[in-house]
């Protein structure tokens, strides 16, 4: 039997989770191979610089662990050249 619990969440956990800063734009365009790319462009004159770049540095080890764990089955090591 499953124990439900309903408790209020920390105030604003919600919504930083959830938010989406307007100063990353996502670009996507086929590369020369064919390939589907995308490209990642922050703002500098942001005054949210910081968690914009923290934002795509954490979507881009994301997508690499991803492709580590296809590739190889485990997302800590990387590819041979």
């Amino acid at each position: 039997m499953t124990k439900v619990v309903f408790a209020k969440l920390a105030e604003g956990t919600r919504e930083r989770a959830t938010k989406k800063s307007t100063s990353v734009a996502e670009h996507r365009f086929r590369g020369d191979d064919g390939k589907m790319m995308v490209v990642k462009t922050v703002d500098a004159n942001s005054p949210t610089l910081t968690e914009d770049l923290t934002y795509v540095f954490s979507s881009n080890v994301a997508k690499a662990r991803r492709d580590n764990k296809r590739l190889l089955g485990s997302a800590d090591r990387a590819p041979r050249s």
